[in-house]
């Protein structure tokens, strides 16, 4: 079964929630279309559902491994390397806590970064159908929908007041 997907190029953001609308009307659900924009929209602005996201859980995770890898670092350097000095303690815990802190703070920032990576899912090779007036400040409408349905949801589009239709087929993965 052959899948296409139809972009609808919007000028207007009440053009765009108007076909957000339509579509869900006709029956589309929320993984069936998205909005591409140019222009920094609050999440939801169009009626679109939100989108969850985990990038929270990247930058704990990078912080409990950077700290615990500099724990390891600094109590196994001491422990191998022994330097009893005027009967202090071998583990010696202020200098551990600086290294400690940095180690932290270093995973925290790279796993913040494949996070960022990882959720704005890159790199993307297949860009599929795009127009490249939505960098310029129009709305795009992406709709994926079984070839058979191609002429109704270009019929939504239109009546919702698109500008432009383009589309792409694509084959299902056997």
């Amino acid at each position: 079964m052959a899948n296409t997907t139809v972009l609808g190029v919007y000028e207007s953001a009440d053009n765009v929630a108007d076909a957000v609308s339509r579509l869900r009307q006709a029956g589309y659900g929320d993984n069936d279309f998205d909005i591409y924009s140019g222009t920094p929209y609050p999440e939801g602005s169009f009626g679109e559902k939100v989108a969850a996201h985990r990038l929270y859980l990247f930058p704990l995770i990078g912080a409990l491994c950077g700290f615990t890898i500099a724990l390891l670092i600094t109590a196994g350097t001491q422990l191998s390397f022994p330097m009893v000095t005027g009967g202090k303690p071998i583990l010696s815990i202020p200098p551990m806590l600086i290294i400690m802190y940095e180690g932290t703070m270093l995973g925290a920032i790279l796993f913040t970064v494949i996070g960022v990576i990882f959720e704005s899912r890159l790199p993307r090779f297949d860009l599929g159908v795009y127009d490249t007036r939505i960098t310029q400040g129009y709305i795009g409408v992406i709709v994926s929908c079984p070839t058979e349905k191609e002429g109704h949801t270009e019929q939504l589009l239109k009546e919702a007041g698109a500008l432009d239709i383009k589309k792409e087929e694509r084959r299902a993965a056997r």
